[in-house]
Order: C-alpha cells, then sequence, then structure tokens
C-alpha cells in the first residue's frame, strides 16, 4: 500500500509540475487514486515558485489524468502568492479553495487578505481573487461589515 500511496504520488508530482516544482511538506499523507484524491495534514507546506501555503490540512483533488483540479486547505491557513504580473499578495484565512485551471483563489472565515506592492487590505468573511483578471471581491461578516484599506497618494502641486 505504501508503494502505491508513493508512486501515486511521484506521479501526481510530475503532473503538477507544469513550469514549477510544487513541493508539498506535512506529518502524514494519503491517498485514493480512485477518488482522485491526496490529503496532507499536520504542519502542511505547499510550496510552487514564490508562492506558499501553509495550513492544518490539505485535500488536492485530480482528474482522471490525474491533474489538479481543486486545492482546500483548512485549519489556521496562511499564505504568500505572486501573479505573473508580479502583484504580491499576503493573508490568512480560517479555509482557502484554489481551481488551477480558473486560477481562482476563494478565502473563508476571518480573511485578512493584504497586496503588498499596492499596500491595499481587505477583511472580511469571504474574499475571491482572480490572479489572471486581478479582480477581487468581498463579503462582509454576519454582524461586521467588508473593510478595505487603501494607500492614497496626494498630488503635491
Amino acid at each position: 500500500m505504501k508503494r502505491i500511496n508513493i508512486l501515486f504520488l511521484i506521479i501526481f508530482l510530475e503532473v503538477a509540475l507544469f513550469a514549477q516544482e510544487l513541493q508539498i511538506k506535512a506529518n502524514s499523507f494519503s491517498a485514493d487514486g480512485q477518488k482522485g484524491l491526496s490529503l496532507f495534514s499536520g504542519h502542511v507546506q505547499v510550496k510552487k515558485g514564490n508562492d506558499e501555503l501553509n495550513a492544518s490540512k490539505v485535500i488536492i483533488y485530480t482528474d482522471k489524468k490525474n491533474k489538479p483540479t481543486k486545492f482546500v486547505a483548512e485549519g489556521n491557513v496562511s499564505f504568500f502568492i505572486e501573479t505573473k504580473k508580479a502583484d504580491k499578495y499576503k493573508g490568512r484565512a480560517d479555509k482557502v479553495l484554489f481551481l488551477p485551471k480558473e486560477r481562482v483563489y476563494s478565502f473563508y472565515g476571518n480573511v485578512n487578505l493584504k497586496q503588498l506592492n499596492e499596500k491595499k487590505e481587505i477583511i472580511g468573511d469571504e474574499v475571491t481573487l482572480g490572479l489572471d483578471s486581478g479582480r477581487a471581491s468581498a463579503k462582509g461578516m454576519k454582524k461586521e461589515p467588508v473593510i478595505m484599506i487603501f494607500d492614497i497618494k496626494e498630488n503635491k502641486e
């Protein structure tokens, strides 16, 4: 069984390498090739290029060709994301969902998302970020509004 898991992980990582290496560290790993899911738990760290995601648990869903279709991170999630346009985001949330084909992140629960190079910040309960479009949307908590923080530069005349 251990050999099957290792073989599945090797195949998965080869498919997931696109242009950059995907590295996952965790205290434990299990996979179900028939269901197309891999579960990493305990101090999980996922790195790809400059991007990094840390969580208590990460589930990776794959299609029939073993290509990742969805990443779900839960439990004290922190992250750093750099887009192709060199936008840099850092933050935390209770849960993060990433759809690689659409290149869309969805953040849930106690979300704090900072765009570092533009000095923008969103605090809310649900935030969606499109990496290619650069579009973001947010919803507030039940009793709290969305909080947006901007660094506005004034023109000196």
